[in-house]
């Protein structure tokens, strides 16, 4: 029988459930065993939890008379190997998944019940229907996926992005399809993304006006300054600073947590990565060279002499700039820009973010939240990782191949 015909909808099967303490030649066993009455697997789906396994298989019917003997034997083999097994009689195959299919990941620091619950709830009541659910990570966070088909993406995400942060949790929503894994080019930003620092509060503390710039800067993300205009504000009381001041800001600067662990991880499974800041070419320079980064672009403050002028030159990388760039570096690299992921905080990012992809506001400010397609609001920058599908146990593969 062929596999088209054993998912005909009137051909009789029976679900074989295997439940009990995991270890190793269970499904191999039982596929032995099945495979004695000649039946054909029409579906099969594990599950391992703390040591415990469920596995199901769902298989046609064997022929006339046999149904008695199968019964028999696959509880004698469970029994024999410490196993619970179940038997269900029924017609045809699972009930076809509705149109539109998506990939819901929800980060929790602890996930609990309750956000888990209400997660569920709302997948309920958009028309989604939860057709797989697998845990990708349980540290730094706890992360699970949820694949969901019968309602259309932008739907679901409308319904679950919007209340994620009330729930303690964060929620991305992407198509599910082969593109997922092939987005290989993500671009962040710099300030309190990529670093912990906003690089140009290093430079005014040198200056003795590292209040006044916190200030400036603070507005310009929030979206209340033009960005452009805030720039020169700021680097033009930076005037006269010796240029020695370079490689002290450089060794000040913070990497934020799981940086490191996101680019090599990327690096490794194939990604190109880079950066785009409206901070300095002094500092990102560095970075791409410390990091490996594939792109670096960013403001250049002027020299000259020895001191910094108070000015910058070249394009000014504002807005609208780091949009440009992502389409630059996308297209340097031969990956379409929808499959491109951007991470950036303030609002300077915002047209990267929804040009990409996917945009992931990290730790970003309400107007930024609210205008990304997901955000992350835990301190770990590798958290991302599992908005792209990545598991933890990839994550340390790649680090212990780069130790090797």
């Amino acid at each position: 029988m062929s596999a088209l015909q054993t998912s005909s909808s009137d051909v009789p099967t029976l679900l074989v459930k295997i439940f009990g303490k995991d270890r190793p030649g269970i499904t191999a066993g039982l596929f032995d065993t099945l495979a004695a009455f000649s039946v054909d697997v029409v579906d099969i789906e594990q599950v391992v939890t703390r040591g415990r396994m469920v596995l199901c298989a769902l298989v046609t019917e064997p022929p006339a008379g046999h149904e008695g003997e199968l019964r028999s034997t696959v509880h004698s083999w469970a029994e024999s190997m410490k196993m619970q097994a179940e038997i269900i009689s029924g017609i045809g195959d699972n009930r076809p998944r509705g149109v539109g299919r998506s990939l819901v990941t929800v980060l929790g620091h602890p996930l609990t019940a309750e956000a888990t619950a209400a997660v569920a709830a709302k997948i309920t009541k958009a028309g989604g229907n939860i057709d797989r659910i697998f845990r990708l990570a349980k540290y730094p966070v706890t992360a699970v996926e949820f694949a969901v088909s019968g309602v259309e993406t932008a739907s679901l995400r409308t319904a679950l992005v919007m209340d994620a942060a009330a729930l303690g949790v964060d929620v991305a929503v992407v198509g599910a399809g082969l593109y997922r894994r092939a987005q290989r080019l993500v671009v962040m930003d710099v300030d309190s993304t990529l670093i912990q620092d906003e690089v140009i509060e290093l430079f005014a503390a040198h200056a003795g006006c590292e209040d006044e710039v916190a200030e400036v800067t603070a507005a310009a993300m929030r979206g209340e300054l033009d960005f452009e205009q805030s720039l020169h504000a700021r680097v033009a009381l930076l005037a006269g600073l010796d240029a020695s001041v370079v490689d002290k800001v450089r060794a000040e600067v913070r990497l934020t947590p799981g940086a490191r662990t996101l680019i090599r991880t990327l690096k490794r499974l194939g990604y190109q990565v880079g950066v785009v800041s409206g901070g300095f070419t002094q500092v990102t320079d560095d970075l791409q060279d410390r990091l490996g980064l594939d792109f670096a672009q960013a403001n250049t403050l002027e020299i000259v002499d020895g001191r910094l002028t108070g000015r910058v030159t070249g394009e000014i990388v504002d807005r609208a700039g780091k949009a440009r760039l992502l389409r630059r570096f996308a297209a340097e690299a031969g990956v379409p820009l929808s499959q491109t992921v951007a991470i950036g905080d303030g609002a300077n990012d915002l047209d990267m973010l929804n040009a990409a992809g996917l945009g992931v506001a990290f730790n970003a400010k309400p107007v930024v939240r609210e205008a990304a397609h997901t955000a992350v609001n835990v301190p770990f920058l590798d958290t991302v990782l599992y908005l792209l599908g990545i598991t933890r146990e990839e994550v340390e593969a790649a680090e212990t191949h780069d130790e090797q």
